[in-house]
C-alpha cells in the first residue's frame, strides 16, 4: 500500500485542484460563444462546433473512465491537462466554423479523460484512510470551489477584454496559462492511493491499462444496469443536457441582443455568470442544509430544488427584461449547485473503487448525449419560434426531471452523514493548507448494493457538467 492521506488532506488536496481546473473554464465561459459570434459563426453553427465536443465525448467517455480505473488517475489527468491547453489555443486561433469544430474536437477528448479521475481518486483516497468516512462534505465543499473558481474566472474573463482593447482572445490566452499551472498541482499533489501498481516501465503499464479498459467498462455498464439508482442517475444527467445548453449557448446571444452587440454582450454576461457561479458555489454549501429540510431524503430535496430551478429557466423565458433574465439564471445555478453533492453521493455509494471512474464517465457520457441533441435543437428553437419558447421548452424538461428523480433511491437514514449546518467551517480556510495528519471527517459510509467486489464506498456535479472550452 502506499502512503496514506489523511481525509482532512484528501479533501483540501481536492478542493484545491478543483479549482484549479475550473478556473480556466471560467476566463473563457463569458466570450467563448460570442468569440465564435464575432468571427460569423450563426447559433446554428455554433451549436455544430459545439457538437463536435459532444460526440467526441460520447466516443471517449466510457474508454477514458475505464483507461483511469485501469492505469491510474493522474497519468489520465495530465493528458486531459494537455489536450485542454491545446484546445484553449485552437479555439483561440480559430477563424470559422471548421477551426472551431477541430477546437472543440480536441476540447471534448480532454473532457472526456477528465470527467472521471480527479473525483474517483478523492473518494478513494479518503476512504483509504478511513474505510467509514462520508465523502459528502469534501464534495460539496468541491461544489464550491468548482463555483467559486468558475465565478473569479468568469468576473476576470469580461474584464480582459476591457482592459485590452475589446480582445476576446485575451481570456483564452490567461485560461492557458492557468491550466499549466493546474498540471504542475496535478503532479505534486495527486499521489498513487491503493495498491501499488507494478510493471517494468510506463509503456508497459499504458500497454495493461489499455487492454483491461474493455473489462472494466463491461463490468461498469452491467453494474448500471442491475442497479436502479444507478440508471435513473443516468437518466438524470442524459435529461440535463438540453438544459444546459439553454444556459451556456443562447444566455450569453441572449445578453447580446438584449445590450448590443458582442462585446458589451460579453461584459454583461460576465458579471452574470459570475454571479452564477458564485450561486453555484453557494447552493453546493447548503446541500446538507437541502437534504435536512426534505428530512433526510436526497431524493426530495434534488426533486425540489429541481423545480425551483425549472422557475428559474420559466423566469428567463420572460422577454425582453436583462434583469429578469439575469434572475432566472442565478435562481437555476443555486439550485442545480446544491443537487451535485447529494447525487454524487448516491452514485459513489453503489460503485467499488475498481469501476468509479467509469460510472462517473457514465454519468458525463449521458449529460453528453443530451447536450448533443440540446445543441441540434435549442438553437433551432432559439431562431424559428424565439427566445422565450427555447428557454420555456428547457424548463419543461426540468420539471420531468424532477418526477424521475423522486424514484431515486435514498441510502438507509443509518448511513447518512450527521448533517453539520457548518459545511464550510471547520477552522480551516477553504483552499487554505495541504499538509497531512489532521484528524479524518466525522461520517459513516453508505453500504455497498452492488456485486461488485472491493471496499464499501460512499459519497457525487448531479453537478452542471459544462459543455466547456477546456
Amino acid at each position: 500500500m502506499t502512503g496514506r492521506l489523511s481525509v482532512r488532506s484528501a479533501e483540501r488536496r481536492f478542493v484545491l485542484l478543483t479549482a484549479l481546473r475550473w478556473l480556466p473554464v471560467g476566463f473563457v465561459v463569458p466570450v467563448t460563444v460570442l468569440l465564435a459570434a464575432s468571427r460569423g459563426l450563426s447559433p446554428v453553427e455554433i451549436g455544430l462546433a459545439f457538437s463536435t465536443h459532444g460526440l467526441v465525448v460520447v466516443l471517449l467517455e466510457l474508454p477514458t473512465g475505464g483507461l483511469a480505473d485501469a492505469l491510474g488517475r493522474r497519468p489520465v489527468l495530465l493528458l486531459s491537462g494537455a489536450l485542454a491547453l491545446t484546445g484553449l489555443l485552437l479555439l483561440a486561433l480559430a477563424q470559422d466554423g471548421w477551426g472551431f469544430a477541430v477546437a472543440y474536437a480536441v476540447v471534448g477528448a480532454g473532457r472526456a479523460l477528465d470527467s472521471g479521475p480527479l473525483e474517483a481518486w478523492f473518494v478513494d483516497a479518503v476512504h483509504e484512510a478511513d474505510p467509514r468516512a462520508d465523502t459528502t462534505r469534501g464534495l460539496a465543499r468541491g461544489g464550491v470551489a468548482d463555483g467559486a473558481a468558475l465565478a473569479v474566472g468568469a468576473l476576470a474573463g469580461g474584464v480582459l477584454p476591457l482592459l485590452l482593447g475589446q480582445s476576446l482572445v485575451a481570456p483564452f490566452v490567461a485560461a492557458a496559462a492557468c491550466t499549466a499551472l493546474s498540471l504542475v498541482a496535478v503532479t505534486l499533489l495527486v499521489v498513487p492511493v491503493g495498491p501499488v501498481r507494478t510493471s517494468s516501465g510506463p509503456w508497459d503499464a499504458l500497454r495493461r491499462g489499455v487492454a483491461d479498459v474493455p473489462r472494466v467498462v463491461t463490468t461498469a455498464l452491467r453494474l448500471a444496469a442491475r442497479e436502479r439508482t444507478l440508471r435513473l442517475l443516468v437518466l438524470l444527467a442524459l435529461g440535463t443536457g438540453p438544459v444546459l445548453v439553454s444556459i451556456e449557448l443562447l444566455a450569453p446571444l441572449r445578453f447580446a441582443e438584449l445590450v448590443g452587440g458582442e462585446a458589451r454582450g460579453g461584459q454583461a454576461y460576465s458579471v452574470v455568470v459570475t454571479l452564477g457561479f458564485g450561486a453555484a458555489a453557494l447552493g453546493s454549501a447548503l446541500a446538507l442544509q437541502a437534504r435536512r429540510a426534505a428530512r433526510g431524503s436526497a431524493r426530495t430535496a434534488t426533486a425540489a430544488l429541481m423545480v425551483l430551478a425549472a422557475g428559474g429557466l420559466a423566469l428567463m423565458a420572460v422577454d425582453g427584461s436583462v434583469v429578469v433574465l439575469a434572475a432566472g439564471a442565478l435562481v437555476f445555478y443555486l439550485c442545480n449547485g446544491a443537487c451535485w453533492p447529494l447525487r454524487k453521493q448516491l452514485l459513489h455509494a453503489r460503485v467499488d473503487p475498481a469501476h468509479r471512474a467509469t460510472m462517473v464517465s457514465a454519468s458525463s457520457l449521458a449529460l453528453q448525449l443530451g447536450g448533443i441533441v440540446g445543441n441540434q435543437v435549442q438553437p433551432r428553437v432559439y431562431e424559428t419560434f424565439g427566445p422565450a419558447s427555447a428557454f420555456g421548452l428547457a424548463a419543461l424538461v426540468l420539471l420531468g426531471l424532477a418526477g424521475l428523480s423522486l424514484r431515486l433511491t435514498d441510502l438507509p437514514s443509518g448511513d447518512e452523514e450527521p448533517l453539520d449546518d457548518q459545511v464550510l467551517h471547520d477552522g480551516q480556510h477553504l483552499l487554505g493548507g495541504l499538509g497531512v495528519g489532521e484528524s479524518g471527517a466525522a461520517g459513516q459510509d453508505g453500504e455497498q448494493v452492488t456485486e461488485a467486489a472491493g471496499p464499501v464506498a460512499a459519497g457525487e456535479q448531479g453537478g452542471a457538467v459544462r459543455v466547456d472550452p477546456a
